[in-house]
């Protein structure tokens, strides 16, 4: 029983040596896979060719304007029409630290144009702290356009 406890705790304490923290944000850090500014295009033209062609893979450049406030596992990308582009990341890889908005980064990945259920509207809603009534007021899906990172660089 001793040895069972023994082990038990002995996980728990490694489990927390081990679990990753966010680094925070400055220029040149990487999350994920990383990315290159090279062949980058802004969050205008990537969602014009996702019009036009229904997907796009590569590399885009654009200022964070949001962060999921309860595990870096989402960030908003700001559009010029002031509106925002919803950015996961691959698998849950790599996750983004709080402290990022404002930031440029640039994203290696692809997107595609998603209906996104208002369960799963609220949900991000939640996760951004939005208050109850924000929550309450999302009441039908919508379509958006969603890039899937496999690595960010923070450019500054």
């Amino acid at each position: 029983m001793r040895l069972l406890l023994l082990s038990a705790i002995c996980s728990f304490i490694s489990g927390g040596l081990f679990a990753q923290e966010p680094v925070p944000a400055a220029a040149g850090v990487s999350y994920g896979a990383g990315s290159s500014k090279k062949g980058a295009v802004s969050v205008e033209k990537m969602q014009l060719i996702v019009k036009e062609k229904g997907a796009f893979e590569g590399v885009i450049k654009g200022v964070v304007k949001e962060v999921c406030q309860e595990k870096g596992c989402w960030m908003r990308l700001q559009v010029e029409n002031g509106e925002t582009m919803m950015v996961r990341f691959r698998d849950y890889g790599f996750f983004m630290p709080f402290d990022i908005v404002g930031h440029t980064v640039v994203l290696d990945g692809e997107a595609k144009e998603k209906e996104v259920s208002v369960k799963q509207q609220q949900h991000y809603a939640e996760d951004a702290g939005k208050s109850r009534e924000e929550i309450e007021k999302i009441t039908t899906p919508k379509k958006e356009i969603q890039f899937i990172a496999k690595g960010v660089r923070v450019v500054k």
